[in-house]
Parts: structure tokens; sequence; C-alpha cells
């Protein structure tokens, strides 16, 4: 070969590389709400064209698979096409030669299945189900729908104030969200298209540090309605839907059996990820809508129905507060702390004190990210996260995993935990492991298996349990509201199984996020205001920058910065740094403004009801 076509094949190659790398980034930009059908059958086509063509299966039956979901794209399909659509499926998964054949085709079932509803609606209604409407995949995959387009262009301007009115109609806990969301928002970023997601949740960061939550004035009240709603539990979840009903002219009463307001956000983040006085900004300026709060104050099931014979309405946001055991023999010995109990005496001040002692971290979510680096802080000779999967199969946030790998802490994974060893006094002295070997994907994830090894034996003065929380659902039981599995049974709209009580956040959904947490909150509180007989708008009078006509050229992405591992792991200050007002407005300049181009217009504006 001469050295000219091996130039022009090195060229060919490269540039076929760079066309699939962009074909994938419109694939990881593609906005939520595209009709599922026609987002399948460009994924089967693509598919097919990569095919070697040398089995029938391949070569013919994608071809009718093709053909067969463009006549239901052309709305000449009928139930029998869908039947044939299956069959087909089936038939080339069982007899195609290779995985491209039996992958599509397995493609090709799993969105039949999980797209039924759709495809049923185009043979029956010659219709899509999803929106035409061109979503803007950061506001939508925002579980409390916030303007970040909005306040994303207020930040540019340096507008930091308007930017935090602009959030507050969607979620009162700005600066919560700032430090320590898990900021969905970015994974279907449009700016993918270009080069990498916008730092979302970075410029929320820059916008707070700016302009404080407590020093921004909230909106004025609705006049008084008369109506009184009772809200059990001052998490993100219960203070979200008390701010908004105390907004509608509603008196909320937060009723909290804790010392101090905050939930999960004061007794389950450590102070060094989201600051106390942080966190007491929020909750200052939800406080100065009139909010009232009785802290100290457990409902038990005599409290909860005293409470519904008194107030208009009730709404249950209990958290998931209860500690989650693996039943582990040993696991009552002296020095085996649960991560929920560590991180709520912390949540009053009380740290632990781990001097000279080895501590294991049971778990790979970010709960034991926390606890291993709490015990860092508490001045642990070594620290261990013990964890029955791979690194790269950990339900932490990656840059949890590296922080706590910098500060250092050692990973030990596809070690399950067997039994705990206690000495003559009771006190844990050792963790037993069995090793375990890496196997099929369930679930998304691979899942661990017994490895042909012997057992491991991990000496430990103190072992940290961060395998989950609970519920504690009793009470509410005994009061006759529904639960499964220990979760409070509530319909779409929140509502229970007795009238005029609702429920949302983790006593519903499991332990989830502090987002979807703040939008059950919002959720609740208007649906609790249209039963109450009402009707209120929640609107902000800021107007939003219009978009800026300069080029979108390639630009890399602002990432915040940490202080020094060295510098941050022997005390509890926060350790991330904000943006300058330099980075900032690069940041906010690589916006696409998808609510002005794009994707359409926000969806009825932004001074309507949700």
């Amino acid at each position: 070969m001469s050295r000219l076509s091996v130039i022009s094949t090195d060229k060919a190659n490269s540039t076929t590389e760079k066309l699939m790398k962009e074909f994938t980034q419109r694939i990881i930009a593609n906005p939520p709400g595209v009709c599922p059908v026609d987002m399948q059958l460009a994924f089967l086509k693509v598919c097919h064209a990569q095919t070697c063509g040398k089995c029938v299966p391949c070569r013919i039956g994608l071809g009718v698979l093709e053909d067969l979901l463009e006549s239901v794209l052309d709305n000449t399909a009928t139930m029998e096409t869908l039947d044939l659509i299956e069959h087909t499926a089936i038939n080339i998964k069982n007899s195609a030669d290779c995985a491209i054949g039996f992958e599509s085709a397995r493609m090709v079932l799993a969105g039949f299945e999980g797209f039924r509803e759709d495809y049923l609606s185009h043979v029956r209604e010659h219709q899509c189900t999803g929106t035409f409407e061109q979503p803007i995949p950061c506001v939508t995959l925002c579980p409390a729908n916030v303007d970040i387009p909005g306040y994303i262009a207020l930040a540019g301007e340096g507008r930091c104030a308007d930017a935090v009115r602009l959030i507050r109609k969607d979620n009162p806990f700005p600066t919560a969200c700032a430090l320590i969301c898990e900021h969905p928002c970015e994974a279907r970023c449009r700016r993918t298209m270009i080069d990498d997601a916008i730092n979302i949740r970075g410029m929320k960061h820059y916008v707070m540090d700016r302009a404080h939550a407590s020093e921004v004035p909230v909106p004025a009240c609705a006049e008084p309605t008369g109506r009184r709603v009772a809200v059990i539990g001052g998490g993100p979840a219960g203070m979200t839907a008390a701010y908004f009903l105390q907004l509608m002219g509603h008196q909320a009463v937060v009723f909290e059996e804790k010392p101090q307001l905050g939930g999960m956000l004061r007794y389950g983040i450590p102070n060094y990820r989201f600051p106390r006085e942080r966190l007491q900004e929020d909750l200052d300026a939800i406080l100065s809508t009139g909010v009232e709060v009785k802290l100290n104050t457990p409902v038990g099931t005599e409290e909860l129905s005293e409470i519904n014979n008194t107030y208009d309405a009730v709404f249950i946001a209990i958290g998931a507060h209860a500690e989650k055991r693996l039943n582990l023999e040993g696991e009552d010995s002296r020095n085996v702390i649960s991560a929920v109990e560590m991180l709520r005496e912390i949540g009053d001040g009380r740290y632990p004190d781990f001097t000279g002692q080895r501590v294991l971290v049971v778990g790979g979510g970010n709960v034991a990210m926390d606890c291993a680096r709490t015990a860092i802080r508490s001045k642990a000779k070594t620290v261990s996260i013990v964890y029955r999967r791979r690194k790269e199969d950990m339900t932490a946030l990656p840059a949890e995993v590296e922080g706590a790998i910098a500060e250092g802490i050692e990973l030990l994974t596809l070690k399950a935990p067997l039994h705990i060893e206690a000495d003559e006094d009771g006190n844990a002295k050792a963790l037993w492991v069995q090793p375990q070997i890496i196997g099929p994907v369930r679930g998304g994830r691979p899942s661990p298996r017994r490895a042909d090894k012997p057992q491991e034996r991990l000496e430990c003065d103190v072992i940290l349990m961060a395998v989950g929380q609970d519920i504690i659902s009793e009470p509410f039981e005994k009061a006759g509201i529904a639960t499964k599995r220990g979760q409070l049974q509530a319909d779409a709209s929140g509502a229970l199984n007795r009238v005029g009580m609702y429920a949302g956040g983790d006593c519903v959904t499991g332990p989830a996020t502090v987002i979807k947490a703040i939008a059950a909150g919002k959720a609740a509180a208007a649906n609790i205001d249209e039963f109450l007989g009402f009707h209120h708008a929640i609107s902000v009078d800021v107007e939003i920058p219009e978009p800026l006509l300069n080029d979108k050229n390639p630009c890399g992405r602002v990432n915040l910065g940490e202080k020094e591992s060295w510098a941050r792991k022997d005390n509890f200050e926060g350790i991330e740094h904000t943006m300058s007002d330099e980075e900032a407005l690069q940041e906010a300049g690589r916006c696409l403004r998808c609510d002005r181009h794009g994707c359409g217009v926000l969806r009825g504006g932004r001074q309507d009801r949700w």
C-alpha cells in the first residue's frame, strides 16, 4: 500500500470517528418528549447499516422491521402490524448470527414493551403521545421545572438577585441546590452537541454566593384565605410546601420532631458539603413568609388524628430517617454505627472522635462517601469503603468518589459483608467479607456473585453502616393511611386514602434526591390549594434578557475547584470554590438559550401557575 493511500485511509477513519462522535452527542442531547417510535426507527437504521449482511435475519429481517415501524409512523399500521413487529423482532433475536442483529431486535422488543402506549396511540389515534412543543431539556429534566436558561442569562448580566427571585418561583431552596443538587438538568443539555453541558449547578452556586437567599426578599403573600394547613416534617419537601402555601395565603404550620429544621439537609449532609449557615439562609427566607413552626414536636397516631380534625388539610413529609440494616451476625456489637445515626448527631453539632482508629464504611452511595469523608475529618487513622460491586457501579456521584480517594480513603470493592467479629467485651474488631466476581447486567448494573475465593478478615475499630434508609410509617399505618413496604401510598396528586391528607418526598418514593423532594412539596402545595377551592398563581415579574447573538464556538466547560485535599480533610469547612465573574460570564455565554431558540419558548410563559 502506498504512503498516499495510507494517509487517505487514516483521514477517512478519523473523519468517520469525528462524525460518529457528533452523532453520539446528538443522541445524548436528544430532548425529552420526542416520539419514541421515531427514535427507535432511527436507532434501528443505524444498527442495520452496521451489519455485514451475510445472514438473512439481519439482511432481510431488520429491513422488514424498518418498514413495519415506518408504517406505524405513516399511520397505515393496524393492530396486526403491532403483532407482526413483535413476532419479527423475536425471530430475529433468536436466529441472528451476530450480536448486532441480536441487539437490534432486543432493542426493538424493549422499546415495544416500554413504549406500548405510544405504538397504540399511533395506530388508534394516528398521533404521537409525546409532546410536539419541543420541551427544553434542562427545564424538563429538573424535577421542579426551574427556569434554568432564564437564571443563567440573568447571572450572565450580573443580575444575581433577580436570578434568585426567578429560581424561587419554583424552588425555595436555591442555596441547597447550588451546593448539593445532583443536577439531573445537565444530562441532556443541548450544548453537548457542540462540546459539553453547561455547568448549571456551578452557575447557581455563583448566583447564591453573590446574592444570599436571606438577603433577597421573598414575594408578597396573597390575601389570607383563613385556611390552615398542617405540614408534618420540616425537611425540603415539607418546607417547600409550607413556603408556597404561605404565598397562596394559607397559613402553614410545620410540625418537626427534631430541635432544628432542615430534615436530611441538616441531618444527612455533612457541613463540608453544605455549611449549616448556608442552609439557614434558605430557611430564614422561607420563614420570612410567616410560616409557623413547632419544633421538638413528634407526630404519632393520636396527634395525627387531632391535627386532621383541627386543620383544613394535612401534608405529610416525614422523609426517610430510619436506618436500614443488613441483619449481619454481630451487627449489634459496640462501635457498629449506622450512617443515619452518625449524620443525625452531626446535624446537631455533635461530631464523632475517631482519633487513631481504623474505620470501615459499608456501602457505595453518596451517604457512604459522606460517612467516609466525615471519618477522615474526625481524625481516623485509616478509612476504607467496603462495597460488593465495582467502583464504576457505585451509585455515588463520581465527583464524590474521586474526592474521597483524594483524601486518602481506600476503596475495597467486590467484597460482600458476611458477619462482624467482636471481642470479649462486645466491641467490633473485624468485618468478614466474601470476595465477589462481577456478573450479568441486571437492572442496569452488572450484578456481583460469590467468587471462588476464601473469606477475608478486615480488621477495624469502627464500622459505619451506610446501606440505605427506611421510613418510620407505623404511626401513620395505625391511623388508617395506606402503605406498601413502609412507603405511604399517595396517588399522582399526592393525595392519600384519607380526604384532605397528602404526602410527598422520601416517605412516598423512598430515599431520593433533594430536588425531587422539593418538587414533591411544590406539587403538593398546588394540589392542596385546589382541594381548598382556590387556584392561586405563582408569578414573578423578572424580565429575562434577550439571547446574545454571539457565535457559539466550541469552548471548554468551567468546572468548580475545591480546596487541596491536605487543607480540607482535617476540618468541616466548605470545600468547594465558586466561579469568578469572568468564568461565570463565559459559562453563561455558552448557553444556547433553548427557551428562545431551537426548542421553542417556555410553555405558558414565566408568570403562570406551574
